[in-house]
């Protein structure tokens, strides 16, 4: 014991210095300064109390040094409460997430409204249809009858207005058509692990250059429709059945183009018929890609989410509903025979005869039936 200090004292009962952390030895009164540092005491408190029942706290110091009475501890920083003045960063560091990328969406403003432009596009090419219908019919009466200049007046204006808002609506929905493929083509590469190999610049040619635009469309559709849905063959249907309406409307509007350099006016009248066809082709082109572009999409052409059907093989036997008549063994017929364990013995021979009497009895009454 070094001025009173407890190294390892039988006292139980010692004062914690609150400054050099030295404990002393309780003697009598306890005491209020420390001996070494002159730093105040707590209050005496057993050796071994729990941390519940102490009022005082450890002080760590590095190992193999000890706090001699001769120097005091010193006390490190100020008096005003510690405080960063910006986030430390010795500790765990809590980032917020960065947000993702914005993907490059060309021609988004399109692609954002390819459905109302598709439907709209079907329905004036039907009203175009109705006014080219409406223009053959007053050529058929024309043949007996005159025709007024005010209806005459009213079909030019409804076949010209029709037929050029029906182009723009449909050089509308081309680009937007474009820029939904590339988005189209761009997902279901990903959705392999690949990137698409084909630039913009290569689908925009693609389905722009004339003639071109016949066979490429179809093509850029296959391969996107092969990487969704794990190929799914009914998507890949959906595609062949658009490319073959895209063809007809293209031949139909090929047809209609040679009937405008007709001298003859019959062929002239006819070429109005072909005009009309060829609408109603296109709206059903419109109608096509609206379909197409829903099921990539997994819906169905009423933007529902479509049904999935899957068959199964059957591996029960196939057991009919009704089962056959079969004629009962003679066993079954003796054991029916014997009423009681008193009854007479019944010959085997007779049992079979009888049995053979049912059989033929029941044949007679289903061929008299």
């Amino acid at each position: 014991m070094n001025g009173g200090q407890v190294g390892r004292s039988r006292t139980a009962v010692v004062q914690p210095c609150a400054r050099c952390g030295a404990r002393w030895a309780v003697q009598g009164k306890p005491l209020h300064w420390c001996p070494r540092c002159h730093g105040v005491l707590l209050s005496p408190a057993p050796v071994d109390a729990p941390a519940d029942r102490r009022n005082y706290r450890w002080v760590a110091r590095p190992p193999g040094r000890k706090a001699s009475a001769s120097q005091p501890v010193r006390r490190t920083g100020t008096a005003e409460t510690p405080r960063y003045h910006q986030i430390p960063r010795w500790g765990l560091q809590d980032r917020p997430a960065a947000p993702a990328a914005e993907t490059y969406r060309p021609l988004a403003a399109w692609t954002d409204r390819l459905e109302q432009l598709l439907v709209a596009t079907a329905v004036v090419f039907l009203v175009a249809a109705v006014a080219e219908l409406g223009r053959y019919g007053i050529l058929l009466r024309n043949r007996t009858r005159l025709i007024q200049p005010w209806l005459l007046w009213i079909s030019d204006a409804a076949v010209t207005v029709s037929a050029v808002l029906a182009l723009a609506l449909a050089l509308m929905s081309a680009v937007a058509l474009v820029g939904w493929l590339a988005e189209t083509r761009r997902v279901a590469y990903a959705n392999v692990g690949e990137s698409d190999s084909r630039s913009l610049f290569t689908l925009v040619l693609g389905c722009v250059v004339p003639i071109a635009n016949l066979i490429w469309p179809g093509i850029f559709l296959t391969e996107a429709a092969r990487r969704t849905g794990d190929g799914d063959p009914r998507l890949l249907r959906a595609v062949r059945i658009w490319w073959a309406a895209w063809l007809l409307n293209a031949v139909l509007v090929l047809v209609a183009l040679i009937y405008r350099f007709a001298n003859s006016l019959q062929v002239q009248a006819d070429g109005v018929l072909v005009a009309m066809w060829t609408d109603v082709v296109a709206a059903g082109v419109a109608v096509a890609s609206l379909g197409l572009v829903r099921d990539f999409a997994g819906l169905d052409l009423r933007g529902r989410p479509k049904t999935l059907r899957r068959w199964v093989i059957a591996t029960g036997p196939v057991r009919p509903v009704i089962e056959p008549v079969r004629r009962a063994p003679a066993a079954a017929i003796r054991d029916d025979a014997v009423v009681g364990a008193d009854a007479p013995a019944v010959d085997d021979a007779a049992v079979e005869d009888r049995a053979g009497a049912s059989a033929d009895a029941g044949q007679q009454e289903v061929v008299a039936k």
